[in-house]
C-alpha cells in the first residue's frame, strides 16, 4: 500500500488514470480534464489565484464535475495547497467533486415553489427516471435534487439543469417531456426554447422601471458635477442601500474615497439569494445600462479604475447579455479607457459568476469569493471601504442602489428626496409572489401601505405577508396598514403572500431548513444552532412536540441572535420568532403534550437489546417500569 501511495504521489498522471478507472467501474466513460485543457484554463485567467472560483466553474461546465487530480494540477499551478482548492470546491453547492450525472436537475425549493406543487413534480420526475432523490442513477446519466430559491418565484415552479439552463412554469406534462428528453439523451441546446423563457412581469413601474435615459446621459451629468459634486448630490438625496441593510450610500462612498490604497474598487452585489426576491434579475435583464452607469458614476466619485459584478450562479443565463452590454458601452466610449473623453477617467468592469452560496450576499463573504476563496464572512473591522477586495478600499452596493444613482445623477437630489418619506427617499421595487393573482414586479414610493400592495397584486383572504424574505419580518392581517420604509417595515424587496389555507408552521420550517443548508459553518452558534432549530421543528412536524420544544426554540433564538459570526445566524430565527408570536395555533396543532415528549420511541430502541438477551418480559419494556 505504501509503495502504491508513493507511486501515486510521484506520478499524478498515473493517479489520474486510477481515478478514471474507478469512475468507469461505476458509470459509463466520463470526460476527464486533460493537461492541455487545464493549461488553457490557467492562461485564460493569467494563472491568477483570485480567479479560482471562475476556473472551477468553467472546468466543471466542460466535464460535469471536478476530479481530484484536476484540482491538484490547479493547486500546483496556482501555488496553492490541494487542501485550499478542495476546500473551495467543497464550499459551493454548485461544485461537485464526484460525478452527478450528465443531467443535473435541481428543483427550486423555495416555499412559493412548494405552494405551486414543486415537491410532487420532483417526486414524479424521480419516478419517471427511476432515480432516488439526491442520488445519481446507476447508469450515471441523471441526478435529481433540490436547491434554494432560483429567483423565479413569479413564474414557478422552476428548476435548473446543469446549473445553467432554467426551466420555468413547470407542469406535469412538461415534467414528462423532460424525462423523455433525458432518456433520449437530447442535448440541452435542443430542448424547447419556450421552456427557458423568463419574463420581467413588471406590473407597476415608477422611477427606476419607467422611461430610461440614453446610455451615458446620466454619466455626463455626473462628470459635469465632478466627483465631490456628485458625492454631495447623493448625500442630499439621502439614498440608502437597497439590499436590505439600508446604509447611507454617500457615507460608504466617502469612506471609500478617503481610505488610503493603491487602487479603489467598485463592486455590484448581484448575488440575489434571499428567497422570494427577483427584482435584481429584472434590472439586470432589461435595465443593465442603468445599473452599469451607476457603477461608473460610483467609480468617478471614489476614484476607482476597476469594477466587478458578482452575478449569482443561478443567473448564469444572464452572463452573455451582460457581457454584450459592457462591450457596447466600451464601443460607445462610456466604459473603458478615457470615458467620455475625460483623460484619466479609466474604468472597466469584469463579471464574476458565483457558484451557489447564499452567504456570499454578505459583502465581506462576497469579496472572499471574488478572491477565489470560500465565502466565509470576514471579521469586521476593518470594513470593505477600508480593506476590501485584495486588501484595497472597496465599495459594495446592491444592483438597485446603482440603478437609483443613475436617476439621481440625471434628475438631481431635490427631485429624488421629494419622493417617498423623509427617512426613506425614492422608490422601492418589490418582488411579489405567492397567493395572489398577479405575481411579478411592483415599484412604489417608500411609505406605501402593505395593504395597497396586496390590493394591487390581487391577493385574497390573506393570512400573512413575509416582507424582506426569510431574514425579514412576517406580518399578520392586523398589520397590513403598516408602511414600507426604514421607519416602519424595511425590506430587501421580497414580498411573499400567504392566504388562510397555508400552514404558517410549514412556512417557518421551510425557512429554517434554508438557513441550516446555507450556513457557512464557520461559527458554532450558527452551524449547530440552525441544525437544532431544524430538528425541533421536524420533531413537531412528526407529531412529537411539546411546550418544552417551543421553549427550547426561544432559547435558541436568543443564543443565535447575539452570538453568531455574521447576520445569517442572527436572522435565522426571525421567521420562527414572528410566526410563533403571531400564529401560535399553527404550532400548537403539532403539540402532543404539555410535558416533554421524546423525538423517537425509546422503548423501540431497546428491541435489539431484548433480542440479544432473549428477554421480553414486562421489566424489559420502559413503559412498564414504575
Amino acid at each position: 500500500m505504501i509503495d502504491t501511495l508513493s507511486h501515486v504521489l510521484e506520478f499524478p498522471v498515473c493517479y489520474l488514470e486510477l481515478q478514471k478507472r474507478k469512475v468507469m467501474r461505476s458509470f459509463p466513460p466520463v470526460s476527464l480534464p486533460t493537461e492541455p485543457e487545464i493549461q488553457c484554463l490557467l492562461e485564460r485567467h493569467h494563472t491568477n489565484p483570485n480567479a479560482l472560483v471562475q476556473m472551477l466553474r468553467e472546468l466543471q461546465a466542460c466535464h460535469g464535475w471536478l476530479p481530484r487530480p484536476a484540482l491538484a494540477q490547479l493547486a500546483d499551478a496556482l501555488g496553492l495547497t490541494l487542501a485550499h482548492v478542495e476546500g473551495v470546491a467543497g464550499f459551493y453547492r454548485f461544485f461537485h467533486t464526484q460525478p452527478v450525472g450528465v443531467y443535473r436537475v435541481l428543483f427550486s425549493d423555495n416555499i412559493t415553489d412548494r405552494m405551486l406543487g414543486s415537491e410532487e413534480m420532483c417526486r414524479h420526475l424521480c419516478h419517471l427516471l427511476k432515480v432516488a432523490p439526491s442520488e445519481v442513477r446507476a447508469d450515471g446519466r441523471v441526478s435529481v435534487a433540490t436547491t434554494s430559491c432560483t429567483g423565479l418565484c413569479d413564474q414557478g415552479p422552476a428548476l435548473l439543469i446543469n446549473h445553467q439552463r432554467v426551466v420555468t412554469r413547470l407542469t406535469p406534462s412538461r415534467i414528462e417531456h423532460i424525462a423523455a428528453l433525458i432518456e433520449q439523451q437530447t442535448p440541452l441546446a435542443q430542448w424547447p426554447a419556450e421552456w427557458s423563457r423568463v419574463d420581467d412581469q413588471i406590473r407597476l413601474a415608477d422611477v427606476k422601471l419607467g422611461e430610461q435615459p440614453a446610455p451615458g446621459q446620466a454619466l455626463a451629468e455626473a462628470v459635469a458635477r465632478g466627483p465631490l459634486g456628485m458625492l454631495d448630490e447623493v448625500k442630499r438625496a439621502k439614498l440608502r442601500g437597497c439590499g436590505g441593510a439600508g446604509y447611507a450610500t454617500a457615507t460608504k462612498w466617502q469612506l471609500c474615497r478617503n481610505a488610503p490604497g493603491e487602487q479603489h474598487y467598485v463592486v455590484c452585489n448581484a448575488d440575489e439569494g434571499e428567497p422570494g426576491t427577483f427584482k435584481d434579475r429584472v434590472l439586470l435583464s432589461s435595465y443593465a445600462d442603468a445599473v452599469i452607469e451607476g457603477m461608473t458614476i460610483a467609480a468617478l466619485v471614489v476614484g476607482a479604475r476597476q469594477g466587478l459584478i458578482y452575478l449569482r450562479g443561478e443567473y448564469h443565463y444572464l452572463l452573455d447579455h451582460l457581457q454584450a452590454v459592457l462591450q457596447r458601452r466600451r464601443e460607445q466610449g462610456i466604459l473603458g479607457v478615457g470615458i467620455q473623453g475625460q483623460a484619466g477617467f479609466d474604468f472597466d468592469i469584469d463579471i464574476h459568476v458565483g457558484a451557489g452560496a447564499y452567504v456570499c450576499g454578505e459583502e465581506s463573504a462576497l469579496i472572499e469569493s471574488l478572491e477565489g476563496k470560500r465565502g466565509t464572512p470576514r471579521i469586521r473591522p476593518p470594513f470593505p471601504v477600508e480593506k476590501g477586495y485584495l486588501g484595497q478600499p472597496t465599495t459594495v452596493n446592491n444592483v438597485e442602489t446603482f440603478c437609483a444613482v443613475t436617476h439621481i445623477a440625471l434628475n438631481g437630489s431635490a427631485w429624488w428626496s421629494s419622493i417617498g418619506t423623509p427617512q426613506s427617499t425614492g422608490t422601492k421595487i418589490h418582488s411579489v409572489s405567492g397567493d395572489c393573482e398577479r405575481p411579478g414586479i411592483y415599484e412604489y414610493p417608500f411609505g406605501t401601505r402593505i395593504g395597497r400592495i396586496l390590493e394591487d397584486c390581487g391577493a385574497r383572504n390573506t393570512q400573512a405577508v413575509q416582507v424582506g424574505g426569510p431574514s425579514g419580518v412576517c406580518l399578520s392581517a392586523s398589520e397590513f396598514s403598516r408602511r414600507v420604509g426604514f421607519e416602519d417595515v424595511p425590506t430587501a424587496g421580497a414580498f411573499m403572500v400567504f392566504d388562510r389555507s397555508r400552514d404558517m408552521f410549514e412556512v417557518a420550517r421551510n425557512f429554517a431548513h434554508f438557513f441550516a443548508h446555507e450556513s457557512c459553518g464557520f461559527c458554532t452558534p450558527c452551524r449547530v444552532g440552525t441544525e437544532l432549530v431544524v430538528r425541533r421543528l421536524d420533531k413537531l412536524q412528526r407529531g412529537h412536540g411539546s411546550t418544552q420544544d417551543l421553549d427550547e426554540l426561544f432559547e435558541l433564538d436568543k443564543l443565535m441572535h447575539g452570538a453568531t459570526h455574521c447576520g445569517l445566524g442572527a436572522a435565522a430565527c426571525n421567521p420562527l420568532r414572528d410566526t410563533i408570536a403571531k400564529f401560535r395555533p399553527a404550532y400548537e396543532r403539532h403539540l402532543q403534550s404539555l410535558h416533554f415528549v421524546p423525538g423517537f420511541d425509546l422503548d423501540a430502541e431497546l428491541s435489539q437489546a431484548r433480542m440479544a438477551t432473549a428477554r421480553d418480559d414486562a421489566g424489559a419494556h420502559l413503559e412498564t417500569l414504575p
